[in-house]
């Protein structure tokens, strides 16, 4: 019998870096209480970095407010660490919770990695 870690299941990330100074993480799947911690893991190694950091949320199905409190914490991450964290946002699953909390005005949000990196 195999015993698999359940985030990965919910969760699916993917860190490329197209050019000096710039982080692209791909997010897929389901962002919840479960998967939470490897976004948080994710984000908090890559803004040490610091420079632009890209949230590539247009694959993520569900948004939850552990997702969401990631999301706060990285971007407090951000101004200490003098990076910029953009967040791509098309799909209803991620736009909706951003706007009911008001979240949307804190982030800079775009509508593809293309016009963040723009």
């Amino acid at each position: 019998m195999t015993v698999q870690d359940p985030r990965a299941e919910q969760i699916e990330l993917k860190v490329r870096q197209p050019a000096p100074g710039v982080t692209v993480l791909a997010v897929s799947g389901e962002v919840d209480m479960v998967s939470a911690p490897a976004l948080r893991e994710s984000l908090v190694s890559g803004l040490d970095d610091g420079g632009v950091f890209v949230v590539d949320m247009s694959s993520v199905t569900f948004l939850g407010s552990a997702g969401l409190a990631v999301l706060v914490e990285a971007a407090k991450l951000a101004q200490q660490q003098s990076a910029t964290l953009k967040i791509v946002a098309t799909a209803r699953a991620v736009t909706r919770p951003l706007e009911a909390t008001g979240l949307g005005e804190v982030f800079s949000l775009h509508p593809s990695v293309d016009s963040a990196l723009g």
